[in-house]
């Protein structure tokens, strides 16, 4: 028997890994954030060079205000986080186990789910004012969509005859839910939290700017209202830093749940 040996990738043939591609992508950015301003393509007060923007974030990492800012959004976005993700979860598995719920929710879920958060910022104001109970309003709400809408997905797509037999050999509610609904929706429910988690981050940010509660949104509208434009460009980094560490984080927590779920494996395999 003749044994093929797998063919290689365009990457791998043209000496390129993956990680090395995007270092490339990172470099040149960061190349056209420093060149495009010294060139005066635009102007050094709107896009201020890298090395005046690292300087900034350098003094603002040394100031404790900065930490204590970083720690309001990212206690903002657990909190928030967590609550949207206990109530949908609940809610969508009551929901999507009981067929005459499911179709008399339908069309108020629908009704809802299209309404933006910050459309709900001057309610947020008139109840709490600028606190802490402002950004979970708008978190809570943008997240909780999310990973419903995902669990609901999840309960509906277990297979009729495993829910027969679980029946059959009559389990009780919380049994099937246990062995039955749970690990068909589970891989929904993780999806639905991965994005939950980007959109929380984004509203607790948002609502910082705006409603003006502590945290690194905060922060940015003192720096742009103070003309301090570097600082401003080091917080909206730090910014996009703390997403793609929630990302990962995200996606970590994804692959080390769903370890036996056949998506993953592949994913791993490959």
């Amino acid at each position: 028997m003749t044994v093929t040996a797998p063919r290689p990738t365009a990457e791998a043939r043209a000496g390129f890994p993956q990680w090395a591609q995007y270092a490339t992508g990172v470099v040149l950015l960061l190349a056209l954030f420093e060149i495009v301003p010294r060139l005066g393509l635009v102007a050094e007060r709107y896009l201020p060079p890298l090395h005046q923007v690292v300087a900034a974030l350098i003094e603002e990492a040394s100031r404790p205000l900065f930490w204590f800012s970083l720690y309001e959004t990212l206690r903002g976005w657990a909190i928030g986080l967590a609550i949207a993700a206990f109530a949908a979860i609940t809610v969508g598995v009551v929901i999507g186990m009981t067929p005459f719920l499911r179709a008399a929710t339908h069309s108020t879920i629908e009704f809802l789910r299209p309404i933006p958060s910050v459309a709900l910022i001057p309610l947020a104001v008139l109840l709490f004012g600028a606190d802490l109970r402002s950004k979970l309003l708008l978190i809570v709400y943008a997240s909780f969509w999310q990973i419903l809408i995902q669990v609901l997905y999840g309960v509906q797509d277990v297979d009729p005859v495993a829910r027969d037999t679980a029946r059959s050999y009559r389990f009780s509610r919380w049994g099937r839910v246990r062995y039955v609904v749970w690990p068909t929706a589970l891989p929904y429910v993780m999806t639905g939290l991965r994005l939950a988690s980007a959109v929380a981050l984004v509203l607790a940010v948002t609502g910082e700017l705006i409603i003006g509660a502590p945290g690194l949104g905060q922060q940015i509208a003192l720096a742009q209202s103070g003309d301090a434009v570097p600082t401003l460009y080091a917080l909206v980094v730090v910014t996009g830093f703390v997403g793609l560490a929630v990302n990962t984080l995200a996606r970590w927590v994804e692959r080390r749940v769903l370890s036996w779920h056949p998506s993953v494996r592949g994913e791993a395999v490959a």
